[in-house]
């Protein structure tokens, strides 16, 4: 998302908590080491700025991979906090910048869990439903301000993410890693994972004025999921 609206012409800003992706970023980025569920951390970063066109609030993490029974409360309590809090703290003090320009872009990353719920992912299925109707919220408070709020709901994206859920479902379930992938491919129309890319296409699209009348909605880039419980 970050290439996609740098090379659209934005300014980018970007905050992780690793240090090393942060060092990879190109030097023409604002860069910032930070927790998205910080709230001294995120206020900071947001202090910096004069003011703001596009938030993407993208921080997640995947969360414990096993049955309801078997989750234990901090795990779930961290999968949360990343997921939703961390989406709700950036909304909150990009709100304060976009009202005072009157626009703006809200873009949060849910999931296609987020739609369908998950076998074995309650934590992290519960915060992506939970992001979608905090947008929703978001785009009935902050559209008479002129800012709009949408939710992209990526499918099984590739990349080294990916391949750590579907190493965890893996052992989850007693099966290999390739038939984990491959319950995921046949799972959509498209037989096939999602790209980066298409997802910062998206984003991109979203906030440009050709989206300009696109807001409250849930968005799934998935190459349609038709099975939400991947299995061969």
């Amino acid at each position: 998302m970050a290439e996609g609206l740098d090379t659209a012409g934005y300014e980018v800003w970007v905050t992780d908590v690793d240090a090393e992706a942060l060092a990879d970023c190109p030097a023409t980025w604002q860069r910032h080491l930070a927790s998205a569920a910080d709230e001294t951390a995120m206020r900071g970063v947001f202090a910096q700025m004069d003011g703001l066109d596009v938030l993407c609030a993208n921080a997640g993490i995947a969360g414990p991979t096993a049955l309801v029974e078997d989750i234990a409360l901090e795990d779930w309590r961290a999968c949360v906090s990343v997921n939703l809090e961390g989406a709700f703290l950036a909304a909150k003090y990009a709100a304060p910048l976009m009202k005072a320009a009157r626009r703006g872009v809200i873009t949060v990353t849910s999931s296609t869990a987020g739609i369908y719920g998950y076998p074995n992912r309650a934590p992290y299925a519960a915060a992506k439903w939970a992001v979608i109707g905090l947008m929703k919220t978001l785009a009935m408070e902050l559209g008479p301000f002129g800012i709009r709020a949408n939710a992209i709901c990526p499918g099984a994206v590739e990349g080294p993410r990916m391949e750590g859920v579907l190493a965890r479902e893996a052992a989850a379930k007693g099966m290999t890693r390739d038939q984990v992938y491959e319950g995921y491919a046949v799972g959509t129309s498209m037989r096939a994972f999602v790209e980066a890319r298409d997802i910062a296409d998206m984003a991109v699209f979203l906030a440009s004025d050709q989206a300009r009348m696109v807001s409250g909605q849930v968005i799934a880039v998935d190459g349609h999921t038709e099975n939400p419980d991947p299995k061969v």
